[in-house]
């Protein structure tokens, strides 16, 4: 079975290394389009869909093989957050989100064919995380770093803002940007050995 990430994501790259899956990269040429008027949850399904079905379609090889396309917002006050044009919309982000708590929804898509057989699965994982207050001298000290201006809802988990991570409630790597247990324990429903 040959694995592709659709994505050239560090993050996602590293923690489906984690697990031990061997795979290759590539990234989806599809630009990003979802209707926001979505529930979260069918919006990250859908961009990870269409990032799957694009580098499905561009791989160029056939066979056992299964692309894995994700995407992750962040959902606060029922609006969704993606990653910020500019230093002055991550500062509106983060101040949005100091000292609350919001959702971080990743949809995973999976598609491809094992034995000839067509496989297509996609679902999406919610984390609720809480920040603790942020003034907004901590907000700027963070956009200065240049972490937040790629990175859904402005900020990283893993890098310098975990400082003001109050706690998570849910799956730590699907903050991170892919909920890797739950893909694992889909492709185990799925009768595919990812531990190759």
């Amino acid at each position: 079975m040959r694995f592709v990430l659709a994505s050239k994501s560090p993050r996602r790259k590293e923690i489906l290394s984690l697990v031990g899956m061997k795979f290759e990269c590539m990234e989806s040429t599809e630009e990003e389009r979802a209707d926001r008027s979505l529930l979260p949850g069918e919006y990250v399904m859908k961009l990870a869909s269409d990032k799957a079905e694009n580098v499905e379609g561009n791989c160029g090889f056939d066979g056992d093989r299964l692309i894995i396309g994700a995407d992750t917002v962040v959902v606060c006050d029922g609006r969704i957050l993606g990653k910020p044009a500019d230093g002055r919309e991550a500062f509106t982000m983060l101040s949005s989100l100091s000292g609350r708590s919001h959702s971080v929804y990743t949809g995973v898509a999976v598609r491809g064919y094992k034995d000839g057989v067509r496989i297509s699965r996609t679902f999406f994982e919610e984390t609720r995380v809480e920040f603790y207050p942020m003034s907004d001298e901590d907000i700027n000290r963070y956009i200065a770093t240049g972490d937040p201006l790629d990175k859904a809802g402005a900020y990283g988990i893993q890098g310098v803002c975990c400082a003001h991570i109050k706690g998570i409630e849910g799956d730590y790597l699907n903050v991170v940007g892919l909920p890797v247990s739950r893909l694992c324990m889909e492709l185990n429903k799925l009768n595919i050995d990812w531990r190759n």
